[in-house]
């Protein structure tokens, strides 16, 4: 039997919210992958198995081909079954890096790993004791009984700006455990420039048109499978365009910058991460961001991200005002969100899932998920034309709104109502 590993979600996610109320931690992505890839790619040969919550369990599968153990998944002694035998649990939060197994071996005896005040891995004789904990929501730990522990420094992602704030060294750490520097296997126009050409690479069926720049000197610059960079435009290193995303004409990209699977950026983009199937195609600024999935932000929007008075940032995350500690922060954008155009974004706004942000001025630094409107006011957007909506913007993308993904985006509906309905009184 390969060795097992179990990749968890905590209580930490909800601090990562509006990203994790339609994903699970694991899957959010910072540098060129997913932490999960980052986590598998440190354990090669182990056999991996997914914990997430309930309501999110047929998306995953829809999405990524995974089956995860969850609370309601099975009865506790299916799970007990299942669990059985030597594991190693680790935190979905955690940045794990190629190193990372040295420093948390996947066999050996009992023993919880912290970084800092964080369970970040905990290696069990029997993984058959979580199966009464594991059908709570998030992954309980005070279930298991005392074990020895061990210190370890490891990154671990609290906030979403820190996907933000770690997302260049990211960049260059996937691109160096990829080993893919120096190929052009794609298609680059002899009047492109490339500067620094062994930190680049250029995937198969991608493109580089006529008078691109890519300058990969300060840092690595990854163009996708599949991705175009259009005429003229220009991306500074460290940088990731992955599989099948567009760079429009003349966009000035700068460090920092992730352009997830099938996303479209232009403009001016700085030290910003779009998931996947994100637009921010037109003129406009966005920096220090972090951007969902079926996104849409309109025409000459521009997010601040530094404040004029130079102080650091406070965000409010689901009703909770947290000083960031950071004088960069910018829009922190959740699942299937628009803006339209000329809209104007506050250092630190958050804008839930299924918003719609459009009007003169700048609408609030809070944005409750399922909510229409800006500065002149919010209301309740109606889940049905909601959906409505999504169905076509995915169909545009040759993907399907699947009642699956509308029963997630319902619960996720629910479960925001009460915060929805205490900032709509304002």
């Amino acid at each position: 039997m390969p060795p097992r590993l179990l990749i968890f979600e905590d209580a930490g996610a909800d601090r990562l919210k509006p990203f994790t109320w339609t994903r699970p931690v694991w899957d959010l992505r910072c540098g060129i992958a997913t932490l999960a890839e980052k986590i598998v790619a440190a354990y090669p040969g182990a056999e991996i198995l997914y914990h997430a919550r309930e309501h999110l369990g047929r998306t995953i599968l829809e999405d990524l081909g995974l089956r995860i153990l969850s609370g309601g998944a099975a009865a506790p002694a299916a799970l007990a079954a299942r669990l059985a035998g030597p594991l190693l649990l680790v935190n979905g939060r955690m940045l794990a890096h190629a190193r990372m197994a040295a420093q948390i071996p996947i066999a050996g005896p009992e023993e919880v790993f912290r970084s800092g005040e964080t369970v970040v891995a905990v290696r069990l004789a029997d993984g058959s004791v979580l199966a009464d904990a594991i059908r709570g929501d998030v992954l309980d730990l005070a279930y298991l009984p005392q074990l020895p522990t061990h210190r370890v420094n490891l990154p671990v992602i609290t906030w979403p700006w820190d996907l933000v704030n770690q997302n260049s060294r990211q960049i260059a750490a996937d691109f160096a455990r990829m080993g893919q520097g120096g190929q052009v296997l794609g298609k680059v126009h002899p009047t492109a420039t490339l500067v620094g050409a062994e930190n680049i690479f250029v995937g198969p069926e991608a493109e580089v048109w006529p008078g691109a720049i890519l300058l990969a000197e300060r840092g690595p610059v990854y163009i996708g499978p599949r991705a175009v960079v259009m005429a003229g435009a220009v991306i500074e290193g460290p940088a990731a365009i992955c599989e099948g995303s567009r760079v429009r004409i003349l966009s000035k990209v700068y460090e920092g910058v992730t352009a997830g699977p099938w996303s479209k950026i232009g403009g001016e983009v700085e030290r910003s991460v779009l998931h996947s199937y994100a637009n921010k195609q037109h003129e406009g600024f966005l920096g220090h961001s972090y951007i969902g999935r079926w996104c849409n932000i309109g025409a000459d929007s521009n997010s601040s991200d530094l404040k004029n008075n130079y102080s650091t940032v406070r965000v409010t995350i689901e009703g909770e005002e947290v000083d960031s500690g950071s004088l960069f922060v910018g829009l922190l954008m959740g699942d299937h969100a628009k803006s339209g155009i000329n809209t104007m974004f506050k250092t630190g706004t958050v804008v839930g899932v299924g918003c719609n942000v459009f009007g003169g001025d700048f609408p609030p630094k809070e944005i409750p998920s399922f909510t229409w409107g800006g500065a002149d006011g919010l209301v309740e957007y109606e889940f049905d034309k909601f959906c409505l909506t999504a169905e076509r913007v995915m169909g545009r993308r040759d993907r399907k709104f699947t009642t699956a993904q509308r029963e997630m985006l319902w619960h996720v509906f629910e479960a925001t109502a009460a915060r929805r309905a205490e900032r709509l009184k304002r």
